[in-house]
């Protein structure tokens, strides 16, 4: 089992940066795949960031590339999710979540499957 606990998030204009953290009950590394996620009423549940965090290994959907950038603390326990050049499309609830699993196709470890741990979530709010 893996808690996982949210920070940051809030409002903020077009144009500017937030920062959330999470914080995991277990060491990351011993995690394999964390990552970020957001939802908006209605929408199905989308991808923004993950990490294979034995390997520092990150993906982006093209719709965030260049502007979210994940990272992790080992030290700390925990992942972090930079936001720059928000946008109102941004505006979602952001989830935390975790997985102990990663896949191998040969060549790489992989994280991309539907993660079974889950934090809270924290509300970002992008104003026009």
């Amino acid at each position: 089992q893996v808690q996982l606990a949210e920070s940051g998030g809030g409002s903020v204009q077009a144009g500017g940066t937030l920062g959330l953290s999470c914080a995991a009950s277990l060491p990351i590394w011993r995690i394999n795949c964390m990552g970020w996620f957001r939802q908006t009423p209605g929408k199905e549940r989308e991808d923004v960031a993950r990490i294979y965090t034995v390997g520092n290994v990150t993906w982006y959907p093209d719709g965030v590339k260049g502007r979210f950038t994940i990272s992790q603390d080992n030290a700390k326990n925990t992942i972090s999710l930079q936001m720059n050049d928000l946008k109102p499309e941004d505006t979602a609830m952001y989830y935390c979540a975790a997985d102990r699993r990663a896949e191998w196709d040969g060549r790489a470890w992989h994280c991309s499957f539907d993660f079974t741990f889950w934090g809270q979530g924290t509300q970002v709010t992008v104003s026009s």
